[in-house]
């Protein structure tokens, strides 16, 4: 059933639909990636899955355990950081640590949380309404990560870092995969699910779209490759073969576009002399575009 299973998950506020039959299986261990645009629907999935609010149909479970019906077993086995992180301003990050261990059956290390608080460059002597938002969301992070819990639900766990600091998040969420935690976070950052994912879900307008290995869904995108001549280059339309379009030459470089293989392109150009080929591994963010607006490719 895998550790985080939906069926035909479904939200809606009035005439609005956040959430539209979700059918969704994330196994254990598993670095995933769940993404859309603001207003996807993401969120909505994951609020669903703690019980913060309620679904118009369909059902969900966590390690096993119904999301509704066992809510509290299910919050017990999970690390929760929210998109809308809210903290009581009055405490530093240290009394916020020990107020949140103490709603856990089980204490939290001191040690690994003084381990976590450095990793991420974090003062725990601060209050928390004197914390930039970095600073805000790196003690939420630790909050999610200091029970060392079966499962992550982390919503834009990268908001508000700089660059270096979102590399430090990586190397911890990799890090709980590969101790067995399941990690699954939402977000619109496509560099940061092509360095830390091993398969995406892509939401749009609260309907799933695909579900995808991130090199799969690379596969299946359109690859510009430039291939320059020595001699004779071919005339418009000599280079037509399923999946390969021309789209601009220059000289002795034609530009071709390829849906799928390079196969068909290489037997094509076999009777030519080519002196240069390049192409483009196609970003993240132009495959997923395509699902955005309604055309994938």
């Amino acid at each position: 059933m895998g550790t985080i299973h939906t069926e035909q998950l479904t939200k809606h506020y009035g005439d609005t639909v956040a959430l539209d039959g979700l059918d969704l299986t994330v196994e254990r261990g598993e670095l995933f990636g769940f993404l859309g645009p603001n207003g996807a629907g993401k969120s909505t999935a994951i609020r669903l899955l703690l019980d913060l609010i309620r679904p118009t149909a369909g059902r969900a479970s966590i390690l096993g355990l119904d999301c509704q019906a066992d809510s509290v077993a299910v919050r017990a086995k999970v690390g929760y950081l929210p998109g809308d992180l809210r903290l009581y301003g009055g405490l530093t990050g240290q009394d916020t640590v020990e107020l949140f261990s103490g709603l856990r059956e089980h204490p939290v290390d001191t040690g690994y949380v003084r381990t976590l608080a450095g990793e991420l460059e974090l003062d725990l002597s601060k209050h928390a309404n004197a914390l930039s938002k970095g600073n805000r969301q790196k003690l939420g992070l630790l909050l999610a990560l200091m029970s060392r819990p079966e499962v992550l639900l982390l919503d834009e766990p990268t908001s508000g870092l700089d660059p270096l600091l979102q590399h430090t998040v990586w190397n911890l969420l990799r890090r709980e995969a590969d101790r067995g935690a399941t990690v699954f976070f939402s977000s619109h950052v496509m560099s940061e699910v092509e360095q830390v994912c091993e398969r995406v879900a892509i939401l749009r307008r609260g309907r799933l779209v695909a579900v995808e290995t991130v090199a799969g869904l690379k596969g299946r995108a359109l690859r510009h490759v430039g291939v320059t001549f020595a001699g004779a280059v071919p005339p418009p339309g000599a280079i037509d073969t399923p999946g390969v379009r021309e789209i601009h030459r220059g000289g002795p470089t034609v530009e071709f576009e390829v849906a799928g293989e390079f196969q068909p392109l290489l037997v094509a150009l076999a009777d030519y002399h080519v002196t240069d080929l390049r192409t483009e591994q196609p970003m993240l963010d132009e495959v997923l575009l395509a699902f955005y607006t309604g055309a994938p490719r």
